[in-house]
């Protein structure tokens, strides 16, 4: 049976092949639609907020590749690996990206001849006679006018774009995962400040009601003191939430389950040597480095996000030719052989054999109009990618600007807002000391007291927005650090 088989593909191999081989030379280089050359793009020679630009000289102790390692810290350098084996966006982009791999070898299938074995018995209702069949049947579709070259060319870009937007989801993940996580931390200090501002409040509290029972302070003074320290005792309890809601954060973007993940928070403490805390999240702010920016025309290559819109101006620009080439007559060769006979023994032998072979050609003379819509389709939609693309490219500037000017004057207002806290922490003990004299009343403690409260406040959404602009800049050039190299 196994040399019957190949003894009837072989008999339809040699009837397909003579006017395969004529074809096949006849359409070598011939595709309708225009060859694609990407358009231009707006791209400036700086940087607004970077005029004076030049190529760093990152120390060589510096990581190039994973980004986020610049940070020096241990616990998201864990997270970080289990983002492109656990998230489950990540996991989705990933399987889409196949998809679109698999789409190409759908195309490219269409550029080979297929063949089909048939074996069959049937019987005459008319005179009752049984018959047995066995053949081989070969067809191809010529590709004359490269409607499905363009087609493989089309889904090729396609899984390159694909490509392009999973590494730009892995990107946007882990730069969101950064952020999250270093709020958190930013949140840790801000639990401690807000539990020694507590202490505070109930040493000046129980001074105040001290007094109060000596006649000294009056009854105004006891219910401002009570009512700073109970509304600075529920911040104390809020930040319990805005933490945990960060943590369950942190454990979707690394794909675990909320109510089995935990950060454990720092141990927090206040230097009086520098006036301020001492956090793993102070010790990322004091050294953050320069963020090497490069120039502005390569970011064209750098952002996954430009390149899957380029990519898919590639795709679009070859459906074009898609759409033309139905203009066009589609050729088909079919070619068949095989046996035929009522008496199964007999049947594998020369005067049962028949073959077929013969070209055909098929053309739409009238669709109403169907064709020529499909190809404006065509060109409206490249046009469209083409819009997508510039404008994604402009975006990708404003990313770049926007957070160049926020590192660049976060740093001088965190400055300046530092000065402000040492500021308010001064006049706080001041103004405690004179109450305690008797020279100012408590309303004078809680003002001060208020001031610095909010001036601490500040000072950590300062330091929070700063180390999220630092993230954000680096994400917005495409994820590249030092000499050029990409995350991996």
């Amino acid at each position: 049976m196994k040399s019957t088989s190949y003894e009837l593909i072989h008999a339809a191999y040699k009837a397909f092949a003579a006017p395969s081989i004529f074809v096949v030379l006849l359409i070598m280089g011939c595709a309708v639609g225009p060859d694609y050359v990407r358009p231009t793009a707006p791209v400036p020679e700086t940087y607004k907020q970077s005029p004076d630009w030049k190529p760093a000289d990152p120390k060589d102790a510096q990581p190039k590749g994973a980004w986020w390692e610049i940070y020096n810290d241990p616990v998201l350098n864990a997270l970080m690996k289990k983002v492109s084996v656990s998230n489950q966006n990540i996991i989705a982009a990933e399987a889409q990206y196949r998809q679109a791999q698999a789409l190409v070898g759908v195309a490219q299938a269409g550029l080979f001849p297929s063949i089909s074995l048939d074996v069959a018995s049937s019987k005459g209702s008319a005179t009752s006679s049984k018959y047995q069949s066995a053949g081989v049947a070969a067809s191809w579709e010529p590709d004359l006018w490269g409607g499905i070259r363009r087609s493989v060319e089309a889904n090729k870009a396609s899984a390159q774009a694909s490509a392009a937007s999973l590494e730009a989801a892995l990107l946007s993940t882990r730069s969101v995962l950064a952020q999250t996580y270093f709020q958190l931390r930013i949140t840790d200090v801000q639990k401690q400040m807000y539990e020694d501002t507590v202490e505070a409040y109930k040493k000046s509290f129980k001074i105040t009601e001290n007094q109060f029972k000596m006649g000294v302070a009056s009854q105004l003074d006891l219910s401002e003191a009570q009512t700073q320290l109970r509304s600075t005792e529920a911040l104390a309890i809020d930040i319990n939430v805005t933490r945990a809601q960060l943590e369950h954060a942190v454990a979707v973007l690394v794909g675990e389950s909320p109510s089995k993940f935990a950060i454990a928070p720092e141990k927090i403490e206040f230097s009086s040597d520098t006036n301020s805390y001492k956090s793993s999240i102070a010790t990322v702010l004091d050294n953050l480095p320069v963020v090497p920016t490069g120039l502005p025309a390569q970011l064209l290559e750098r952002r996954p996000d430009i390149a899957s819109a380029e990519r898919l101006m590639g795709a679009a620009n070859a459906k074009i030719g898609v759409a033309r080439a139905a203009f066009f007559p589609t050729p088909l060769i079919s070619a068949s052989t095989g046996y035929q006979s009522a008496v199964l023994p007999n049947l594998i032998s020369a005067p049962n054999k028949v073959w077929a072979v013969g070209p055909s050609a098929a053309l739409a003379l009238f669709d109403g109009g169907a064709r020529i819509a499909a190809s404006d389709q065509a060109k409206a939609a490249y046009e469209q990618s083409v819009a997508n693309y510039r404008q994604v490219v402009l975006s990708a500037f404003q990313n770049v600007e926007d957070n160049l000017v926020a590192v660049k004057l976060l740093e001088s207002e965190i400055a300046k807002q530092s000065q402000a806290v040492t500021s308010a922490r001064r006049s706080t003990r001041i103004s405690l000391n004179q109450y305690k004299s008797g020279i100012v009343s408590y309303s004078t403690v809680v003002t001060n007291q208020v001031t610095q409260l909010n001036n601490e406040r500040t000072l950590l959404t300062l330091e929070n927005r700063r180390i999220t602009a630092h993230i954000s800049l680096i994400a917005a050039l495409g994820g590249y650090w030092g000499d050029g190299s990409k995350a991996n």
